[in-house]
């Protein structure tokens, strides 16, 4: 194992507020101002150091107080002192040792990689198995309150080369989705749409309302009930002539079992930060493929950081058909956390060749940001 054998000596958290420039509204909440979330760096004592960033929403995933307390309190013990090379060994101790928290444990699963990558002179996706795909389709939701500032968003999109959309929906009336659609199928044809309720769907409306969205045509339609309502989706599932995919309904391989086994989707959205690891995003990918699913890359509140460790998954998983939703680094935070840009290209996120995740923190922006969450 060689330099793998180096034990890890400290383990560094930021947590950060990064402003954004828009308000954003979903089936299960809104953000607006800022977003919050917490990074860590695992130092060698060979002089190396390895990256991961938990980005929890509180509605979803849990909280940020919670991901800084799992990994400040209760993971730092297990990693602090061992071999960079018992990787799997840390992350299964790490499962153990505090119940929820995935968005910490997919952070600590990222930084470990990493690290590993940046000794081995490695990338992280060759330490996933390979690359599969190197150029992501991007996705970018569409989410303002102010329609018309989307209206701006997509015609730059459009001159940037971005083909896909998310339509949230479900969180202003069914008049207002129904009058979104329509207005991008007439300035905006070219662009390929989904949509996804996160949630937002009483069960009593969500039949006439998913019927109604899907006479567009969208390329799917994502999570419009409760995540508990399994039954119901099942019944959507049938009901519609486009592919219907969970999201808050399967966070890891477990759910993606009960999600298969009941049939409550054609699809799923595979987020690090849901699955707790990016193993675990691989392995609900490659479940969701077992059972004749799709499956694309989703993602949280996320800086270029995260993206980073999302888009590496993606490259080492060809079970992923659909692209990835790592567009808030470019398009969403004031300013992001990278030393150079998150790299996005003719609508397409690149996946880095260098070793670990290819690109690392600037370290004076986390400081700064920091410094903002003090404030």
């Amino acid at each position: 194992m060689g330099d793998l054998d180096q034990k890890i000596i400290a383990m560094d958290l930021w947590p950060l507020v990064l402003p954004v420039v828009s308000r954003r509204d979903h089936g299960i909440g809104s953000v607006a101002g800022s977003v919050e979330v917490i990074v860590l760096r695992l130092r060698a004592e060979g002089g190396a150091a390895g990256w991961g960033e938990a980005s929890p929403w509180v509605v979803f995933t849990g909280s940020p107080e919670a991901s800084f307390a799992a990994l400040d309190r209760y993971l730092r013990p297990l990693v602090i002192g061992r071999r960079i090379a018992d990787r799997a060994a840390i992350m299964a101790d790490a499962a153990r040792a505090v119940a929820h928290c995935p968005e910490a444990k997919a952070a600590l699963d990222t930084a470990l990689l990493d690290l590993t990558g940046r000794i081995s002179g490695l990338p992280v996706w060759a330490l996933l198995g390979g690359l599969a795909q190197g150029r992501l389709p991007l996705s970018v939701s569409i989410a303002n309150p102010e329609f018309e500032a989307d209206i701006a968003l997509m015609a730059r999109l459009q001159a940037d080369g971005v083909g896909l959309i998310k339509l949230k929906a479900g969180f202003a009336g069914h008049a207002f989705d129904i009058m979104r659609l329509e207005r991008i199928a007439q300035d905006f044809p070219d662009f390929r749409v989904r949509v996804d309720f996160n949630q937002g769907l009483p069960p009593d409306e969500a039949e006439r309302r998913v019927r109604d969205v899907a006479g567009f045509g969208p390329e799917f339609i994502e999570q419009p009930v409760a995540a508990h309502h399994f039954g119901l989706m099942a019944r959507l599932r049938d009901q519609i002539p486009c592919p219907l995919l969970a999201d808050e309904s399967v966070f890891g391989p477990e759910d993606m079992a009960r999600a298969a086994r009941e049939g409550i989707c054609d699809g799923v959205s595979v987020k690090i930060m849901k699955a707790g690891s990016l193993a675990r995003a691989q392995a609900v990918a490659r479940m969701a493929a077992a059972h004749g699913l799709s499956a694309y890359g989703g993602d949280m509140f996320e800086t270029g950081l995260a993206h980073l460790a999302g888009a590496h998954m993606i490259a080492a998983t060809p079970e992923i058909t659909l692209g990835c939703e790592f567009y808030q680094a470019r398009y969403y935070l004031q300013d992001d956390l990278l030393e150079t840009p998150f790299p996005v290209e003719g609508g397409h996120v690149i996946v880095p060749e260098g070793p670990g995740l290819g690109i690392a923190p600037d370290l004076d922006k986390l400081s700064h940001f920091k410094s903002m969450r003090a404030a």
